[in-house]
């Protein structure tokens, strides 16, 4: 009788238990990731082919032939009683009312996410007007809710002819500046120096590649085991109130794979930063085979870090993929940088002077 007393579990451990289980699924990280507008439906579509575990993607536009073929978890048609399924013609306040009419429906589901990526092209209508609008929604409703969130806006530039479109992607940028915790920046002129040879097509979706990279690989580090782990924690610290990003991948093979990696994720970052050493943080993420090994890994990060200040925060991730044997790749997010794409003057047009 005493040895069966001995064998029961006693009540206190028992809730404990349950109390710790009960705190860990509340504590899970859930995230979502919206695109908004053409651009960013795109990048929402290239991560569902894919495939992605742990989070969810929504498309977002006002123009309803384009949000049709799109690919998500969910599709939402936006400002359908403004643009009447049309788009917004590149003006991007008809993307902020757009936003604001439908607004109910797109906050309701993105909101139960406490990491939501915010996807985007800027210089456009619904883009750009959309992707603000619904930046400040998210904001002030995350405000009366007591656990953390962090919106991070994932967005492209245009290209430097693109004239009119360029001083709407720079008010846009500047707007969520303000509101976004990070803005990861690639700006498309920098294709024309990393991509320029490669066929127009192929070129335009190294931009679309990079951000679903990026995306892919923070959702499922965070949201499933990895050989290194990244955690909700992690993130924010590098990322809240962190201003802009700037984003690098690169891939390597065989012997000395790790550093070959390294220099390409650096080399092709896709967004002019004025000075690195006085970045704030930054992340790294290295994918590779199951020959991965730790001194790799910690290589890597080891690299990137020479040319950041002593004091920039650093995290990082590590996940094996069956697909990599025998190759390696790394995506570097650094943070709290300065773009020289808004400090650029403005440029005055003068007579166009022909080659004739």
């Amino acid at each position: 009788m005493q040895k069966e007393k001995a064998l029961e579990t006693p009540q206190s451990f028992i809730e404990e238990e349950e109390r710790i289980e009960q705190f860990a699924r509340l504590c899970e990280p859930s995230i979502a990731a919206a695109g908004i507008g053409g651009a960013g439906c795109n990048v929402i579509s290239w991560v569902k082919e894919r495939g992605v575990t742990g989070g969810k993607l929504v498309s977002i536009n006002t123009d309803a032939p384009h949000l049709r073929m799109s690919k998500a978890d969910r599709r939402i048609l936006i400002g359908e009683k403004l643009t009447k399924g049309l788009g917004c013609g590149g003006y991007p306040e008809l993307g902020e009312k757009a936003l604001c009419e439908s607004a109910d429906r797109v906050v309701e589901e993105l909101c139960a996410a406490n990491i939501i990526f915010l996807i985007a092209g800027l210089g456009g209508g619904t883009g750009t007007g959309a992707t603000v609008a619904l930046a400040e929604k998210l904001r002030k409703q995350f405000l009366s809710l007591p656990a953390p969130h962090l919106i991070v806006g994932v967005v492209t530039l245009p290209f430097d002819v693109e004239t009119a479109r360029m001083d709407i992607a720079k008010n846009g940028l500047n707007r969520l500046k303000g509101i976004c915790d990070t803005v990861v920046v690639i700006d498309n002129n920098r294709l024309v120096k990393i991509a320029g040879n490669l066929p127009f097509r192929e070129a335009l979706g190294v931009a679309n590649t990079t951000i679903g990279k990026f995306v892919k690989g923070i959702t499922e580090t965070i949201t499933t085991a990895s050989l290194i782990n990244l955690d909700y924690a992690d993130l924010r610290a590098i990322m809240e109130g962190s201003g802009l990003a700037s984003i690098g991948i690169g891939e390597g093979k065989g012997e000395g794979r790790v550093e070959q990696a390294v220099e390409r994720a650096l080399n092709g970052r896709l967004l002019d930063i004025e000075d690195v050493t006085k970045a704030r943080g930054l992340l790294i993420h290295v994918s590779g085979g199951e020959d991965l090994t730790l001194y790799e890994v910690n290589h890597a990060a080891e690299i990137v870090k020479r040319s950041l200040p002593p004091k920039a925060k650093v995290v990082w991730g590590a996940r094996v993929d069956e697909e990599l044997q025998g190759s390696a790749s790394v995506m570097a997010v650094i943070t709290g940088v300065e773009s020289a794409f808004l400090r650029r003057h403005e440029k005055r047009i003068g007579r166009l002077k022909l080659p004739w």
